[in-house]
Parts: structure tokens; C-alpha cells; sequence
């Protein structure tokens, strides 16, 4: 797995300032095609790029639509998909990218070829609603190797952050409650942050009748790729934590704690999934040895999350922006860090443990798994717990009719006449 540490990667930035500022001097000469839009992803083919994708091609088929690609992968799953795809860092990806008007990001500019975004219409859809500080809200993220978070490196990263920030043209979120979030992490003119809901999540958003489709639909699709059809029978409970910022994982079980994971799988029929996140750093394989109700999937197997949490009856997580997706399902979540005043403490979050919480959370794998067996024993705890919720989703969530896609799309075309 990655080990990425927000030192090494703002230096990287910092060396490359040269490469960007040639982008910068070409790209104001090279007039830019207002029928192009070029897509990009942390993830690969996915995030909220792919419906707006999927959206902008039916409504509007007389445009080219190009998607960056990192790896033959990525180009692969692009090809399925009938998408036109370009390396994003090969000479082709940078001409695309300073040719194109609108360039849609779900992470940074590193999406697509970030040394030609100059000039362009930047929609940076994000990836999840964020608990932990961002950017510039967090000295955590603003460190450099061998200064820290000392004041020379606050306050060169405090300066290209806020360049970042001027140039996104659009920022789409879920509501006013995450805006000021964003306004404030990016440096963003608050005109540019809108409230149209987030196109991630609109695969989440089919209504009551379609809900249990959509639960068939994503376990059928999910152990297909596991090869484990026993996600089909039983009811699936999802440990997704978020990444300790280059730091080892915490909660990685030990050995009695899988004994005691298994066992709780077995009384109460259900199966683990364990998704460490894309730049996480700890060893669950373990697991899989210890029963066959474990399975283990990373970026590399689901690169986009979303899409597959309809398959889940709980959630397993913590500080992770996964919960407030999940929310939207009605369905329960079990908060678990076992070292949250530390971790807080260092990289700080938009409000306190307990309002993402609900004032129920645990700090070990024996609290996890008395709240399994908590959650199928007692009906009025379940209820407790799938309230919170839908009060998670209600606070979180301004629409929740599965179409946010057509309200980003239409953001953009407005503010291209």
C-alpha cells in the first residue's frame, strides 16, 4: 500500500514549481475548446466523475469527452465503458488538458495534467464530505520535510493552497452545512461552493422500492469480484477506515481479536468486508486465515467505494467521510478508533467526535463486536442507531432525490454562457 505523508508530497509540489509555471506561460497562449471536457480521478474511472461523465454525454452528445488515465488499468476500465481515454501525463494528456474548457477533478489537479489546468473551468466535485480539517484549516497538511509545521512552512503551503483555490471555477456539495467547510479549506469565493448535492452519492438515492434491488444489484456485482458467494446469504457488515496520514493503522486486530471476530460472525451470520483506505498502512490478512467469513478488498480490487455500499446492513468506521454516505441508506454504523483524542488532537475536525457519533462510539475490537451482537439482539439499540442515521443524512444531505448529477451538470453549462 501507499505510504503517502502530506511532508513528501507538498515538497514534491514545491520542486515542481518550475514545471508549473512553463504550464502556466503555455497555456495562456493556446486558446482553449469550449466543446471539450476532459475528466480526471484520484480513483481511476469513478468518483463523482464518472455519472457526471455518464450525464454530460447523453444530454449533450455533440461534445468530446476525454478521460485522463494513470495506468493500463484505468485505460481498460475506460475502453468497458466506451470512454475515450489519454495518459494523463503523457504529451497527449497535457495537450488535452490545456485544450479543454471544462476540466472535472475529484481529488487535485493531479487528476488530469496539472502543470496545463491554467485557463480552464475547474469542477472539483471532491471525493466525500469532510469530518477531518482540510488544507488549509488542518497545520497538519501544510507540513514540509525538515521544517514541519513550523511558520516558513505554513506559510508557503498557506500560499499554494490558496492559488489552488482560485482557480476551481465550481465547487459542487451536499448542503450548508458542509459549505463553509469547503469555503474555508480552499480559500473558495463562497459563489463558487453550491449546494446541488454530490453525484457520487446518487447511486445511493433510488427510492423505497428500489432499495432492495439496489442491495441485490451491488452484492451480486461484489462477489463476483470477490469470489465469495456467501456475501449473498448473509448479512454483510463493512470495516472501512480512513488513513492515519502516512502513519500505521491503529486498529489492525490482533491475533485474539480475530478469534473473537470470528466468532461473532458465525453466531449471528454475518460476513466482515475490510476495505483499508487507498493510502492506509496496516495488515488484515490475518483475517481471511482465521475464517471464511472475512474478506479483504483494497483500492486496487474497488477503487470507488460508493457504488457498492447498497451491499452493506452496517458500517464499521470512524473518522471516515464514508459515514456520511452510508447515512444515506438508513442503515447502522458502528464509530470504532481506538485513538481518536490523539489523532483529533493532531490533524483537527470540523466539529466533536460526539456529533458525528451520536455519542456512541468504542475504542477496540471487543467494543466492535458486543455492538454486532448488540445490533442483532436488540430491536430498540437497531432503531437507536439507524435514527442517528437518518439524522446523519437529514443534517448532511440538503437533496436526496438522485439528482444531483443533473444539477452539477446544469451548474456548469450555466456559467459557460
Amino acid at each position: 500500500m501507499s505510504k503517502f505523508e502530506f511532508g513528501r508530497g507538498n515538497l514534491g509540489k514545491i520542486l515542481a514549481l518550475p514545471l508549473y509555471g512553463l504550464g502556466a506561460i503555455a497555456t495562456a497562449l493556446i486558446p482553449r475548446r469550449r466543446d471539450h471536457w476532459v475528466f480526471g480521478s484520484g480513483v481511476g474511472i469513478g468518483e463523482g466523475a464518472l455519472p457526471l461523465w455518464e450525464y454530460a454525454r447523453q444530454s449533450d452528445p455533440s461534445r468530446r469527452y476525454t478521460w485522463l488515465v494513470r495506468n493500463q488499468t484505468d485505460a481498460d476500465r475506460a475502453a468497458e465503458l466506451g470512454i475515450e481515454a489519454v495518459r494523463k501525463n503523457s504529451w497527449r494528456g497535457w495537450w488535452l488538458t490545456a485544450r479543454a474548457k471544462v476540466l472535472v477533478v475529484t481529488h487535485g489537479f493531479g487528476d488530469v495534467n496539472r502543470y496545463a489546468t491554467g485557463g480552464a473551468f475547474i469542477v472539483q466535485l471532491w471525493h466525500g464530505i469532510p469530518y477531518k480539517k482540510l488544507h488549509l484549516d488542518s497545520p497538519q497538511v501544510l507540513r514540509l520535510p525538515g521544517l514541519g509545521s513550523g511558520a516558513l512552512a505554513t506559510s508557503l503551503m498557506t500560499r499554494a493552497y490558496r492559488r489552488v483555490g482560485k482557480k476551481i471555477s465550481l465547487f459542487p456539495v451536499a448542503s450548508d452545512e458542509v459549505k463553509p467547510r469547503i469555503v474555508s479549506a480552499f480559500a473558495m469565493k463562497d459563489e463558487r461552493v453550491v449546494v446541488t448535492g454530490d453525484p457520487r452519492d446518487d447511486v445511493l438515492l433510488g427510492g423505497a422500492d428500489e432499495a432492495e434491488q439496489l442491495r441485490e444489484k451491488a452484492r451480486t456485482e461484489l462477489a463476483a469480484i470477490l469470489g465469495q458467494a456467501v456475501v449473498l446469504g448473509s448479512n454483510v457488515v463493512l470495516y472501512a477506515p480512513t488513513w492515519r496520514d502516512g502513519q500505521v493503522d491503529p486498529a489492525v486486530p490482533k491475533q485474539g481479536d480475530w478469534r473473537a471476530i470470528a466468532d461473532v460472525l458465525v453466531e449471528h451470520d454475518l460476513t466482515l468486508l475490510i476495505r483499508s483506505h487507498p493510502l492506509g498502512n496496516g495488515d488484515y490478512n490475518i483475517g481471511v486465515d482465521v475464517s471464511d467469513r472475512i474478506a479483504l478488498f483494497d483500492a486496487t480490487t474497488v477503487p470507488d467505494l460508493t457504488p457498492i455500499l447498497p451491499s452493506v446492513d452496517c458500517l464499521v468506521t470512524d473518522f471516515s467521510s464514508t459515514a456520511y454516505d452510508f447515512a444515506l441508506l438508513q442503515r447502522p454504523m458502528i464509530f470504532f478508533a481506538p485513538d481518536a483524542a490523539e489523532y483529533l488532537a493532531r490533524r483537527g475536525a470540523y466539529e466533536p467526535w460526539s456529533a458525528l457519533t451520536g455519542g456512541v462510539q468504542v475504542t477496540d475490537w471487543d467494543g466492535v463486536t458486543e455492538s454486532l451482537a448488540r445490533l442483532a439482539t436488540d430491536p430498540s439499540y437497531r432503531d437507536e442507531r439507524i435514527a442517528h442515521s437518518v439524522a446523519l443524512a437529514h443534517r448532511f444531505h440538503h437533496f436526496q432525490d438522485g439528482n444531483n448529477t443533473r444539477r452539477v451538470y446544469e451548474a456548469i453549462v450555466s456559467r459557460q454562457t
